[in-house]
């Protein structure tokens, strides 16, 4: 057998070895379990608030809603929209993070860690202070764009070294583009007097998310879920390696160009909702990686399921445990992302 013969064996042999560390019922069980406790959370979250609502009220609300009445004109104009509004912000985030992951091989990916946060929230701030009044779906567009933005400069940063993109070298350089594009946004906001329009997205929160809000965003996601999911096992075969997926005839220079502006969609639509929440696209594809498997056609879909459990148990504690008052759910997932993140750091960037 030639050498390319016995290479070609091997990639084929450690693509079947990934595959087998999948665990497909675990995973179903995870998507159903998921599923139902998302629907419980939301019962509980239209329930409780700054003006608790009995249960009772709530059904009432969802099945016969009287728009007379002002606890159901609360339960579907602010609570409804907003907790969706964070299912749908988790698993965004969550997803561009597994694909961030697979794609570089690089386990400290995560949106808010290598600059499309900030990118997002930079264009932003230049949309308030030179086109104030723009349509949502202006916002939801200029945060695509500062997204690609922040992902350009953070990948052509990194990629001047010698040595090649390492982990940790990725994530230096993501801090310093956050922290340049951090202080121009900041310079905006104060320099055009617009600091009260970005100061939510700053702290990030889902407060003010409404049905037309979720209109716009919606059908885009579920597009960027559904292509996700089409290149996932390209994903799979991207995570083991170049050589592999070359070797394997995997296009790779395509997966990444997919890749890339899902990740790009899924970031920008995620923080024109919330803000510059980072870590949990960090978290979420390391536990779900541990749950299911290293194979992205089961990664992908929990993933999804987990962040959106995540960020609607955050934005429920950010809602009662300061009642009337809340906490930004950026800071309440950094209380868990910041130790993960340096636990990370610690072992070298390899996986928990």
């Amino acid at each position: 057998m030639t050498t390319s013969g016995k290479d070609n064996k091997r990639d084929k042999e450690a693509v079947k070895a990934v595959s087998k560390t999948a665990r497909p019922v675990r995973g179903i069980f995870i998507i159903i379990g998921g599923l139902v406790f998302l629907g419980i959370a939301f019962m509980v979250s239209i329930s409780l608030g700054a003006a608790d609502i009995d249960l009772q009220t709530v059904w009432t609300a969802l099945t016969g809603f009287d728009p007379a009445v002002s606890q159901h004109q609360i339960i579907w104009e602010l609570r409804f929209p907003r907790i969706i509004g964070a299912a749908l912000v988790g698993a965004a985030f969550s997803i561009a993070g597994a694909l961030m992951q697979g794609m570089t091989r690089n386990p400290l990916a995560d949106s808010g860690l290598l600059g499309l946060n900030a990118g997002a929230i930079f264009m932003l701030a230049i949309s308030f202070a030179f086109f104030p009044g723009l349509p949502y779906v202006y916002v939801v567009l200029m945060s695509f764009a500062g997204a690609a933005l922040g992902a350009v400069i953070v990948y052509g940063i990194g990629s001047l070294s010698r040595n090649g993109l390492t982990p940790i070298r990725l994530v230096l350089a993501g801090a310093a583009v956050t922290a340049l594009l951090t202080a121009l946004s900041q310079g905006i906001a104060l320099y055009f007097n617009v600091g009260q329009d970005i100061a939510f997205w700053y702290a990030g929160g889902v407060s003010s998310t409404r049905w037309s809000h979720l209109a716009v965003i919606t059908p885009v996601l579920l597009l960027m879920v559904i292509a996700s999911l089409a290149i996932s096992r390209s994903i799979t075969i991207l995570s083991l390696g170049e050589e592999v997926a070359v070797g394997l005839g995997e296009r790779t220079m395509r997966t990444k160009l997919i890749s890339g502006v899902i990740i790009v969609v899924l970031a920008g639509l995620a923080v024109s909702v919330v803000g510059a929440v980072s870590f949990v696209g960090l978290i979420v594809p390391h536990l779900t990686r541990k749950l299911v498997g290293y194979d992205y056609r089961w990664i992908i879909p929990v993933s999804a399921i987990v962040g959106a459990m995540l960020v609607v148990v955050a934005d429920l504690l950010a809602r009662t445990l300061n009642a009337p008052y809340e906490i930004p759910i950026g800071a309440l997932i950094s209380l868990v992302g910041v130790p993960f993140f340096l636990y990370l750091a610690r072992k070298g960037g390899k996986e928990i």
